[in-house]
């Protein structure tokens, strides 16, 4: 596998990339739901994994009979952990990378698009923005009312 043009830094990094971002199959039969999951790269995809990213539900959501656009599939995504994990060096798959992108998260030339049966143009997602959120006290002070 080694590349006579890769240079000795993309040799290590290739043989250190132990870490995958990819699918973990759920759901019933005909009715699929994958988890987005960080697995060790030799590891079965059934075994516990590192950890899990989000979720991807392919089979789209029923829309109204008035309602003439395109189905709906459901992605839900720890924004933060996938950007940790891609700089951590994790390689996601080709379909992880197609959702990557769909989502905003990779470039549109991440991975070659010989891997990938649909382009992508531009990303669903326009702008992202990042907030933070206000603490909020869950435990009741003694002197507190319970209603």
């Amino acid at each position: 596998m080694s590349n006579p043009l890769m240079s000795l830094a993309e040799k290590t990094a290739y043989k250190r990339n132990l870490v995958k971002i990819r699918l973990a199959r759920f759901g019933r039969k005909h009715q699929p739901i994958f988890n987005i999951v960080v697995m060790k790269a030799k590891k079965a995809q059934q075994k516990l994994p590192m950890e899990v990213i989000g979720t991807y539900n392919p089979v789209p959501t029923p829309q109204p009979s008035f309602d003439n656009s395109a189905p709906i599939k459901d992605i839900s995504l720890d924004f933060h952990r996938a950007k940790y994990w891609l700089g951590m060096g994790a390689e996601p798959t080709p379909k992880v990378a197609w959702l990557f992108k769909k989502a905003g998260i990779l470039p549109n030339f991440w991975p070659k698009t010989s891997k990938l049966s649909q382009e992508i143009n531009a990303p669903v997602v326009e702008d992202v923005k990042e907030t933070q959120e206000s603490p909020v006290d869950v435990v009741r002070r003694r002197g507190d009312k319970k209603f």
